[in-house]
């Protein structure tokens, strides 16, 4: 269920989007109740909104974030007290893997950026191994997402989502090599949307 700061924000999101953003959005039918682990690309500030935008106020998006960001004063209480949680970059949080895995064990979605970072050009980074860990330790399906790096004022920004997957492992139990290929599926199925962009 929506907690009313994170209406709050999505509301002022809308109005802001509508007026200097405007966004098409395409495939937005593959978004489905249940647990979702959302993947995309990561090229600015604005994109975890633009994935909040794009899932519409009928779903919940848990964002995680660099934990510097809920550490500014009042936008960090409001980012809090939205859904989104902190991850030290650089190093294994183990805190913020257990919030994301509490967030899918309860049914709900989590949008993570598997390079962990901001990437201008799809060649200049790898994705992580976190994603694709949380995918296969929770049974959560994974949802691609592609957002155009390219963000104009007052033209539309495009959003493609893809269709929802479940990562397989290769034998019984999860390797590092498991994790390698899934973490790499995911950053090919996420930048192959970009394709389907009208």
């Amino acid at each position: 269920m929506r907690n009313r700061v994170y209406t709050f924000c999505y509301m002022v999101a809308w109005l802001f989007f509508k007026v200097t953003h405007p966004a098409r959005v395409t495939g937005r039918e593959h978004l489905m109740s249940g647990a979702t682990l959302i993947c995309a690309n990561h090229s600015s500030l604005s994109d975890p909104v633009y994935l909040v935008y794009a899932a519409s106020l009928r779903y919940q998006v848990f964002p995680m974030a660099k934990a510097e960001l809920l550490e500014i004063p009042v936008l960090g209480w409001i980012l809090k007290h939205a859904g989104v949680f902190g991850v030290r970059r650089g190093k294994s949080d183990v805190g913020a893997i257990k919030q994301a895995m509490k967030y899918l064990k309860n049914g709900q979605k989590v949008l993570m950026f598997p390079e962990g970072t901001r990437v201008k050009d799809d060649s200049e980074a790898e994705a992580k191994t976190g994603a694709a860990m949380l995918a296969l330790r929770t049974g959560a399906p994974v949802l691609p997402v592609f957002i155009a790096p390219k963000k104009t004022w007052f033209r539309p920004i495009n959003i493609v989502i893809g269709e929802a997957y479940y990562p397989k492992t290769e034998g019984p139990k999860p390797t590092a090599e498991d994790y390698r290929r899934i973490a790499d599926e995911m950053r090919e199925r996420i930048y192959g949307l970009e394709g389907q962009i009208k």
